[in-house]
């Protein structure tokens, strides 16, 4: 154990002998320091017991301003040894003494200024040998409470026995575990993922073991890491599994057959929240974690976006929690929601769904009734989008070149189920320069929009080229 001032005053065969009236300093004593100048400060750290026999001490003004260099050291006391210079202790010495506050012991003839550095450096030793056994046994409680099968939490919960202070962990801004509600006063600790995910270790102030913190992060360092890498791989695996469903390869008693091991239960309901970053944090999505709410949830990447398969029922709030979460986390993105059904036919139609109403653009997005060019696009067996381009890349190109606006008129002509007054009062124009533009319209692109059935092709290539785009 640490040594104070009062444990070394009353050690036996010493025979130290306190003099003034300074209180004891309740800090340990850090070391012994030996000297005769009249300012030792320069060789001193703070924390010490400062041990003198003032042989070159011999007028008040020296000893005031020995004691004064002392104080300003930061030193714990003085011990003065008699039999040398002074028979006694010098009254000017233990009166600056006593007026800064400095505990001034007498160090009799007979004890060596040696065996009081021998006690405090024992006492350092066997604190220190003691400080290791702490640590390793700190160590070993942690390694074991990460390999014990409950993992992070229970890692969290040993370190917080062990530092005696409640302990929180934040990742992408979120908290995921505390043991109290953390708040600005709590010690924060970066922890080194080799992502970027601002994971931050937050304890309690004061706490014990400060030593032990630093391998507390190591390991909860490491362990994110290999639940990132877990994730990342379990989400390519469903996403696979998820790409055969949506493109319907997989259907069926196979589909929900294989649905179950990725933790899709196809005979109760489900619906497909779908997430969308941007482009330059697309890479962040196979590892992300996610909030709490969504502890076991089934997550795959589908087409560069996050597909999270959730029980029916409050698919909105979730929704919401999720785009909160992605928001703190510093993502830039969009949350579609599909509906609720069971069977893998029921789990494809959702994602179509959930797909559909990411196109709006909002942070959360609630389903509606699916399109036909949507059901459309979504067959890779249908190439809708290059019959899209052939349709509408002439008209694009022709009004980038003239500026006739045949597309915006070709849409509003649709909008306005073929009439050609509402066009010409919704644009401004004159009927007949309405009729000359669809004209163009059907002879550079070969589908008359009179004639219903290409006007319907027209009205699919619009739609999907914006679903598309």
């Amino acid at each position: 154990m640490s040594i104070t001032l009062a444990d070394l005053l009353t050690a036996g065969g010493l025979h130290l002998v306190r003099h003034g009236s300074a209180p004891l300093p309740r800090e340990p004593i850090q070391w012994v320091a030996v000297t005769e100048l009249e300012d030792p400060s320069p060789f001193l750290g703070g924390g010490e017991v400062v041990l003198t026999t003032g042989v070159r001490h011999t007028s008040g003004n020296v000893q005031r301003s020995f004691v004064q260099n002392v104080a300003k050291a930061g030193a714990l006391g003085i011990g003065f040894g008699t039999g040398l210079g002074h028979s006694a202790v010098p009254a000017g010495l233990l009166r600056e003494a006593d007026r800064l506050g400095i505990p001034v012991f007498e160090v009799p003839y007979n004890t060596p200024f040696m065996a009081l550095g021998k006690l405090v450096a024992d006492s350092l030793s066997s604190d220190h040998v003691s400080q290791l056994h702490r640590l390793l046994s700190g160590h070993q409680v942690l390694a074991g409470a990460l390999l014990s099968g409950k993992g992070l939490s229970r890692l969290l919960e040993e370190l917080a026995l062990l530092v005696s202070a409640d302990v929180a962990l934040f990742q992408y801004g979120a908290c995921v575990f505390a043991t109290a509600e953390p708040d600005a006063s709590w010690r924060r600790f970066p922890v080194a993922t080799g992502r970027r995910d601002r994971c931050t270790l937050a304890i309690a102030e004061p706490f014990v073991q400060p030593d032990i913190v630093e391998y507390a992060r190591s390991l909860v360092g490491v362990e994110l890491n290999n639940r990132a890498v877990h994730r990342a791989s379990e989400r390519e695996v469903t996403g696979r599994l998820l790409n055969d469903v949506v493109d319907g390869r997989l259907s069926g008693p196979d589909a929900a057959a294989r649905l179950r091991p990725a933790g899709i239960d196809t005979d109760r309901r489900h619906a497909v929240l779908l997430v969308a970053v941007a482009s330059g944090q697309v890479r962040e999505l196979p590892a992300l974690p996610l909030p709490a709410g969504f502890e076991a949830t089934p997550s795959a990447i589908h087409d560069q976006q996050l597909s999270v398969v959730v029980p029916a029922g409050e698919t909105v709030s979730l929704a919401e929690a999720l785009s909160t979460y992605l928001f703190a986390a510093g993502l830039t993105a969009t949350v579609g929601i599909g509906g609720a059904y069971t069977g893998p036919a029921g789990l494809r139609w959702s994602y179509y769904e959930a797909r559909e109403a990411l196109q709006r653009g909002a942070a959360v997005n609630e389903p509606e009734r699916l399109s036909l060019p949507s059901l459309l696009m979504s067959s890779r067996d249908v190439p809708l989008a290059d019959l899209a381009a052939e349709a509408l890349d002439p008209l694009e190109a022709f009004d980038s070149t003239h500026g006739a606006q045949l597309i915006p008129t070709l849409e509003a002509y649709l909008l306005h189920n073929g009439s050609v007054a509402a066009v010409a009062a919704d644009l401004g124009l004159h009927r007949n320069t309405v009729r000359y533009r669809l004209s163009q319209v059907a002879e550079l692109t070969g589908h008359d929009p009179a004639v219903t059935a290409d006007r319907v092709h027209l009205y699919l290539a619009l739609n999907v080229r914006r679903l598309g785009s």
